[in-house]
């Protein structure tokens, strides 16, 4: 791997002071490290953080040059994760733990297996290229939300020059059973960073290019749609970007002076000043109270005295067919690693359990989906054996 240690001062610890700006007495609490570290520099636009718990690391872009870093939370040491990356924007970590990318110059939605193979979710819409896919993020019945802007084909430097051929920028969710494409939200300018409030019930979207530039805030409905849409926040200073909330529902903003910080009642109450326009930000480390922010040539961080939503798990599936929580004890021959034949009649399959392009694990036809419940039922259940909740 090529190794970048440190920043672009030679891999000397770089630090500025942190800047809490109290607007309103309910940020008195906001607080954090005296000294915020530059974790890296150099890089043309810094966009994207991504935080994975397990390894101990962080993922971003660096849109123009056309690659996504890492940095190793043990060793401080900073390298290309992967270079020829799509143009990344923005990336997002799954409730399985891998990573979801917007792809600007591939006009494309992905996900990175853990065995280091790429999936493509999304690319297209009723059979039309997507614009260049901006922010993600991922919602606990697995379903996926994206912007969709246009930035990515304007021109050359964070993309490729192209034309629409939607002619228009919108919000969009991945069906975490079909695979299927839909727009949620169609009244926007240029869509751009996106967060779930914390029981993930309503959703705020930024529309950077409106005047002011502002967040909007949207109720999800019964049937994963989208309705209201009023003004939550506009911007002070230059345009907002992306947005993260936290465990008490304050959503924090990227803006050009720093880190903006909403009261849920939609107040702008303080401000994490910074010396570089702000991109986007995530909460990361085992109390997700390790801020990281992407902000024009760099990555910030500090440790703070808030911490960022905690997501309800992945719920428990209904799976009758999956035989590793229905089946009869007595069955010696079953493993987890059982071939499933019953997954080549699927048409969406290139052979047993290797899913078509841009469809999601478990998307199985309703025609499948019938026989896996009839050979299901056919298997007793020992509620011994029976998979626990995660």
């Amino acid at each position: 791997m090529n190794v970048l240690y440190g920043t672009s001062l030679g891999g000397r610890a770089d630090f500025i002071d942190a800047r809490f700006e109290k607007l309103d007495e309910r940020f008195r609490w906001c607080d954090g490290d005296y000294k915020v570290e530059r974790l890296h520099s150099g890089a043309r636009k810094s966009e994207g953080p991504a935080y994975f718990p397990a390894g101990r690391y962080l993922v971003w872009s660096d849109i123009p040059n056309d690659r996504m870093l890492r940095w190793d939370e043990t060793t401080g040491a900073v390298g290309v994760f992967r270079h020829g990356s799509g143009y990344a924007n923005g990336n997002t970590v799954d409730r399985q733990g891998r990573l979801i990318t917007c792809e600007q110059g591939n006009r494309r939605v992905t996900r990175t297996e853990h065995d280091g193979s790429i999936t493509v979710l999304a690319e297209r819409w009723q059979g039309k290229r997507l614009n260049s896919p901006n922010d993600v993020v991922v919602r606990t019945d697995g379903s996926i939300w994206f912007t969709d802007p246009s930035y990515g084909i304007t021109g050359d430097y964070e993309g490729n020059d192209a034309e629409s051929e939607i002619g228009a920028c919108h919000v969009y969710r991945i069906d975490p059973s079909t695979g299927e494409v839909r727009i949620v939200a169609d009244d926007f300018v240029r869509p751009n960073g996106l967060a779930f409030s914390r029981d993930e019930q309503r959703l705020y979207i930024v529309d950077t290019r409106q005047d002011p530039s502002h967040i909007r805030v949207f109720d999800v409905t019964e049937d994963d749609g989208l309705v209201g849409g009023e003004i939550f926040g506009t911007c002070d200073n230059g345009k907002f970007d992306g947005m993260r909330v936290d465990s008490v529902g304050r959503v924090w903003a990227a803006a050009w002076d720093g880190v903006h910080c909403f009261d849920p009642d939609g107040s702008l109450i303080g401000k994490l000043l910074l010396p570089e326009s702000v991109a986007n930000l995530t909460f990361g480390g085992p109390k997700l109270n390790h801020l990281f922010i992407t902000a024009g040539a760099s990555v910030y961080t500090l440790r703070v005295t808030f911490n960022g939503a905690r997501y309800p798990s992945r719920p428990r599936l209904t799976d009758p067919w999956s035989r590793s929580s229905r089946r009869d004890p007595s069955d010696t021959t079953w493993s987890p690693n059982s071939s499933r034949p019953e997954l080549d009649a699927d048409p969406r399959t290139d052979g047993p359990g290797r899913l078509r392009h841009g469809v999601l694990p478990g998307a199985l036809t309703r025609a499948a989906h019938d026989d896996q419940v009839a050979v299901a039922q056919r298997v007793p259940h020992d509620p011994t054996t029976a998979a626990r909740p995660e």
